[in-house]
């Protein structure tokens, strides 16, 4: 098995008249987090859709597991997993019903073992018998990941996952994304914040207008600019760091929402 675990040369993509992708060349090492950096409408979605299948390309290819997405779909979407922006949470379920609901799916033993490992490991035991109705947007958020990661899938795709989330939530579901790289998931996240990108990525590929033009580690990226300038200036709290303070960051979302 190759090293690399999503392979793209020159995918390209139009809508009518307008080119979102215009020729854009990837690699995501196997057990990275490698973090798709870029405002709206820089083609990150779209990007997104053409690698799970859910979108063909114009031209170009695209391999995913060892497997070109355009001629082996079916196995590719065996291979991965796609989390989008908004949650794919049924309200009226429970978690537990949920993530039951999407074993069966997968076609696994034992549903209801898997679906109480997984609230477990979210930190959602707790509230695994209530209607995900009920849940703040940070846990629907880790409840959609959970779901997501039954069946153990190679790949993981996180589509602007904090999107929308309070700055604990964020907090909440960028732990959720650690473990995963720690777990040796390999985890494609597309994001148009950059701190989010710092945070969490081992390499960060910077689409604009339809191309990757820059890629690297954080370093090799801090290195593109000038040697930063030594000065003395009084460091203020951000206003997130302020906000934390003062609704008590520490711990998990799940001992501070009920709704």
């Amino acid at each position: 098995m190759s090293d690399v675990a999503i392979s793209v040369r020159g995918i390209t993509k139009s809508f009518a008249d307008v080119g979102v992708l215009r020729g854009v060349e990837l690699d995501v090492p196997r057990g990275s987090v490698v973090a798709l950096l870029g405002s709206n409408g820089a083609g990150k979605t779209t990007l997104v859709r053409i690698l799970s299948t859910l979108l063909a390309a114009d031209e170009g290819t695209a391999v995913v597991h060892g497997l070109d997405v355009a001629e082996h779909p079916h196995e590719v979407r065996q291979a991965i997993s796609l989390t989008g922006q908004f949650a794919a949470v049924d309200d009226v379920l429970t978690g537990r019903e949920n993530l039951m609901l999407i074993a069966r799916l997968r076609h696994e033993k034992d549903p209801g073992a898997i679906a109480d490992e997984m609230l477990k490991r979210f930190s959602l035991a707790e509230a695994g018998g209530r209607a995900a109705a009920t849940y703040s947007g940070g846990m629907k958020r880790r409840l959609d990941i959970a779901m997501s990661l039954i069946g153990d899938p190679a790949v993981i795709v996180l589509d602007e996952p904090t999107t929308g989330l309070d700055p604990q939530a964020r907090l909440d579901v960028w732990s959720t994304i650690r473990s995963l790289a720690q777990s040796g998931t390999t985890v494609l996240l597309t994001t148009q914040y950059l701190d989010e990108a710092e945070q969490l990525a081992d390499r960060i590929a910077v689409l604009h207008e339809g191309r990757i033009i820059q890629y690297g580690t954080l370093a090799e990226l801090t290195a593109l600019l000038p040697p930063a300038e030594v000065e003395y200036i009084e460091k203020r709290p951000s206003l997130e760091e302020i906000f934390l303070a003062l609704v008590g960051g520490e711990g998990t979302a799940d001992q501070k929402e009920t709704s």
